[in-house]
């Protein structure tokens, strides 16, 4: 893809190099989502939506993680005003907004906006070992990248409100 990047690994594979692939590459920090990471993957999934060779993009992280949530060190000192006033999480649904098929390949943990990221995709392929939760609730807070909306949609309104409300995890 020709960037070079500090959170991702992005290549374009296949027989045809017509699949971007992103790889969540963070592994100290199980591929959490720091401000960083997300500005590089917003960079990377420009420039393959740009990219006529391009025909479908994967996304994924690691056998450990596919991504263990948001930051958790850089919101921790954030107030309400700080993040609404900055527009914290701006630019995550980027995601979500790519004309291109994006798949989530997950195995490993996907949890808190790990788990939005891969609802955020078109498509979530999931290994033996992937595990699913929004775990906020043990941090006193909600799912806040659309979390709430998107697990309700995709596993109903009464398994998404156990996981939101108890921070139980599902497997694939």
């Amino acid at each position: 893809a020709g960037a070079q990047f500090q959170y991702l690994e992005v290549k374009k594979t296949g027989a045809r190099q017509s699949v971007g692939l992103i790889q969540l590459n963070r592994p100290q920090a199980l591929n959490a989502l720091c401000e960083g990471l997300m500005e590089e993957l917003r960079q990377a999934l420009e420039t393959m939506e740009d990219d006529p060779q391009v025909g479908a993009i994967v996304i994924t992280g690691s056998q450990k993680a596919f991504a263990a949530g948001a930051d958790i060190k850089e919101m921790q000192n954030k107030n309400f005003q700080e993040c609404y006033s900055g527009s914290f999480l701006g630019g995550w649904d980027k995601v979500s907004t790519v004309r291109k098929p994006i798949i989530a390949a997950v195995n490993g943990y996907a949890l808190g906006g790990g788990c939005e990221l891969a609802m955020m995709c078109d498509i979530i392929y999931a290994g033996e070992k992937a595990q699913f939760g929004q775990p906020e609730i043990l941090l006193g807070t909600i799912p806040g990248a659309g979390g709430t909306q998107r697990l309700t949609r995709a596993v109903g309104k009464s398994l998404a409100m156990e996981m939101v409300l108890t921070g139980d995890r599902i497997s694939a």
